[in-house]
């Protein structure tokens, strides 16, 4: 690697807010608000909206769509009309 090219990486906290979990990692990004790790030591801490702690792909949970919503909708909307000739 080129020499003064590369950002700096340091160690930093990122807290996933929606499971309440944090966990550290090595990053480029950095953060005015610290945070106190296990260790005793002080790092930088980046909340994040989602992480693999909560993301439904990597927990397994699905969300149920209202498709039928969507199919009584259509039906209204596209019901009684010619079909287009083409």
């Amino acid at each position: 690697m080129k020499p003064r090219i590369h950002p700096v990486s340091r160690p930093v906290v990122f807290r996933d807010r929606a499971a309440g979990v944090a966990f550290l990692t090595r990053s480029t990004a950095d953060a005015d608000e610290r945070v106190t790790w296990e260790d005793g030591r002080s790092y930088p801490v980046i909340d994040v909206e989602t992480s693999s702690a909560s993301h439904p792909f990597y927990t397994g949970t699905k969300q149920v769509l209202d498709t039928a919503g969507g199919i009584e909708q259509f039906n209204r909307r596209y019901t009684g009309q010619a079909p287009a000739v083409g």
